[in-house]
């Protein structure tokens, strides 16, 4: 009669993930994290509240 039981090998460790690197891509969010950029959507945001007020409440 053929054993049937296998033996189990232990398991292989993982690879270790790489250290980021200074010229990895960034995604979005880093971008979102400016300066500039916030300054630049937050006054945007401004003008467009400002013309829907004007729209609502004065026109």
């Amino acid at each position: 009669m053929p054993d049937t039981s296998r033996e189990t090998l232990p398991a292989a460790p993982a690879p270790a993930p790489a250290p980021a690197t200074a010229d990895e891509p960034r995604g979005c969010l880093f971008a979102l994290s400016q300066p500039p950029l916030m300054i630049f959507l937050g006054v945007i945001g401004c003008l467009l509240l400002m013309a829907a007020v004007h729209d609502l409440f004065v026109l």
